[in-house]
């Protein structure tokens, strides 16, 4: 059976946004620095359509999630950009036109929506639970892992309910001082963590990999 895994850049103070998110500004004040170091890595850039780029211990390990990921889920407001009801023309998503997945995305979401194809990417909406998101994506995955894309509840709700196998947090030397922390909400009894890989890089950013422990 294939893996759930989640990858994310997170602050050194534990946030994966900052404060005060709005329409124009999703991931918050100063949210978007999160992500700064991956823009120009190669591994990134060919994923966009595009060429040149760095190829180092971030590439590397951006290519390997990329090549174990067959399927991914991402909660409504990644995908929208906000949360509430579609409306009388549902959004493409945030990423446009031309999204940047080469695997089918499964999107979270309380409000019923048709299966969408947008670009070369296919959009399920699933709006009965994380289990039949993570079926569903198994199935399409072709035995490779599924990805969680976020946002944190996403990745909060399936830690809670010990369906995730495998957390790497890419942690960027910035303080936000607030926002949307990624480990809160997990209950009275959180998960356990086995770290079992740690890469340093020539950005600054370390990336922490942890099996989550089975009860």
């Amino acid at each position: 059976m294939s893996r759930l895994t989640c990858t994310i850049s997170i602050s050194l103070d534990g946030y994966v946004a900052g404060p005060d998110p709005g329409p124009d500004r999703g991931l918050g004040a100063g949210g978007e620095e999160l992500h700064e170091w991956i823009f120009g890595l190669a591994s990134w850039r060919e994923m966009h359509g595009r060429e040149g780029g760095e190829r180092n211990v971030d590439s590397d390990m951006l290519q390997e999630g990329l090549d174990a990921t067959g399927a991914i889920i991402v909660g409504k407001r990644m995908f929208g950009g906000w949360d509430g009801p579609w409306g009388d023309e549902p959004t493409l998503g945030v990423w446009g036109e031309n999204p940047p997945f080469d695997v089918p995305v499964f999107v979270l979401t309380h409000y019923p929506r048709e299966t969408a194809t947008v670009g070369q990417t296919t959009f399920t909406f699933v709006s009965d639970g994380i289990e039949s998101a993570l079926e569903q994506a198994r199935a399409a995955a072709g035995g490779k892992d599924v990805g969680i894309g976020g946002g944190a509840n996403v990745i909060q709700q399936y830690l809670t309910a010990g369906l995730l196998d495998e957390l790497q947090l890419s942690v960027v030397p910035l303080l936000l001082g607030g926002g949307v922390r990624l480990l809160d909400n997990l209950g009275e009894a959180p998960p356990k963590l086995e770290q079992t890989r740690v890469l340093e890089s020539p950005s600054g950013v370390a990336h922490l990999r942890y099996e989550v422990l089975k009860p």
